[in-house]
């Protein structure tokens, strides 16, 4: 039985395992699998020389490490200019040992039934299998993204969303209509396979989660994974959208509040209620003008219509405005606190929320994370092995 996928397989000096593990899979239907020598040294030779010697494998070769987004990438262009027209995608698999031959089996159906979706080899991180620091980096990664980015809709017939379950998994389904989207994002290292998920979670692209068996070996002591600096760089990206938002939304508010408390001083002889009211919706026109403009184009770099999410924003704005006054004059009525520190207090509070929805109602059809390198192979040196 010929399978539907092509197969890529990203390895630094694979041990003995890989060459059992590649035929045991082309035994079984699959006809065409790309693997990617990421600069391995001269001991992991003769396992590539003899993967070039099965019809069925195309092996390429970087000269030196250059990380697994780069093989990724490369071996995706590869695909979409060899084999695109004749699979339905490729299903990437780790060449340790750890994601097994029904595994793969059972993405390569998934590929059929959801052409539209990444699909992902999820593992139970409950299993008392699961070394310590795998179990708690996901986790805890799982919780970040799902605050930070958002929930992933889910390629079922109920389209309901939930938190992405294993942020980490190497083993990925992805069709034809959604593999190119994949080429120019950022990212050399185990970072890609991050935004890889996290361009799913902007462009609402259907994720699919598909069970898979848990297996580590001694510990996942095989693992090229860097703690420190390849976390750095994970979070980095997580991170990226919410810090820029951050950013922005402080100058916007050193801008607002400039004004707020300078009107608030120049209209003392007015009623405390007409006195807030001016002076926040004052304040609020003008920065608001600012923040739209720099969270449009830099922070969430939103593609749509600029009318239709410049109705969104102040929509949302009015809202906030309305929230923020009533709540100061709240509780200067029944304290003692002045309107300046309060509204400083208010404000504060309103500035999550405000995040979350313009990342998910006010700008969410945009949010692209490209990589200064559009140039694929051609700027790398990548040549066929």
């Amino acid at each position: 039985m010929i399978r539907n996928s092509v197969l890529i397989i990203p390895s630094l000096n694979p041990d003995g395992r890989l060459l059992p593990y590649v035929k045991d899979l082309t035994a079984h239907g699959f006809a065409r699998i790309i693997l990617i020598d990421d600069g391995s040294g001269p001991g992991s030779q003769p396992v590539f020389d003899a993967l070039r010697g099965l019809p069925e494998c195309d092996v390429l070769v970087h000269a030196v490490n250059m990380g697994k987004g780069r093989s990724l990438k490369d071996a995706f262009n590869y695909y979409c200019q060899k084999y695109a027209g004749e699979y339905q995608g490729v299903i990437t698999v780790d060449a340790d040992g750890q994601h097994t031959l029904e595994d793969v089996i059972r993405l390569d159906h998934a590929m059929l039934a959801y052409p539209d979706a990444l699909l992902l080899g999820v593992r139970d991180f409950d299993s008392p299998s699961v070394p310590f620091k795998s179990r708690f980096g996901n986790k805890l990664t799982k919780q970040v993204m799902r605050f930070l980015i958002g929930s992933a809709t889910q390629a079922d017939p109920d389209n309901r969303k939930k938190a992405i379950t294993d942020t980490q998994t190497g083993m990925r389904g992805i069709g034809n209509r959604i593999l190119k989207s994949y080429l120019t994002l950022a990212g050399e290292r185990f970072e890609y396979e991050t935004n890889m998920l996290i361009e799913a979670l902007h462009t609402h692209t259907p994720v699919k989660e598909i069970g898979i068996q848990t297996v580590y070996i001694d510990e996942n002591s095989g693992t090229h994974f860097r703690p420190l600096a390849d976390s750095a760089a994970i979070y980095r990206q997580i991170f990226s959208t919410f810090f820029k938002y951050t950013l922005a939304s402080l100058s916007s508010f050193l801008i607002d509040y400039g004004i707020y408390s300078l009107l608030i001083l120049l209209l003392q002889v007015m009623p405390l209620a007409a006195r807030i009211w001016i002076a926040a919706a004052a304040a609020r026109i003008l920065s608001s003008l600012y923040n739209y403009a720099v969270n449009r184009n830099i922070v969430f770099k939103s593609c749509p219509d600029q009318a239709h999410t410049m109705e969104k924003y102040y929509i949302l704005c009015m809202v906030q405005i309305c929230c923020s006054v009533q709540l100061v004059w709240l509780v200067c009525r029944y304290t003692s606190f002045s309107e300046v520190p309060v509204k400083l207090f208010v404000d504060m509070l309103l500035f999550f929320a405000s995040y979350s929805i313009q990342k998910n109602w006010v700008f969410r059809t945009g949010i692209r994370i490209r990589s200064r390198d559009t140039q694929g192979v051609q700027k790398h040196g990548l040549r066929e092995g």
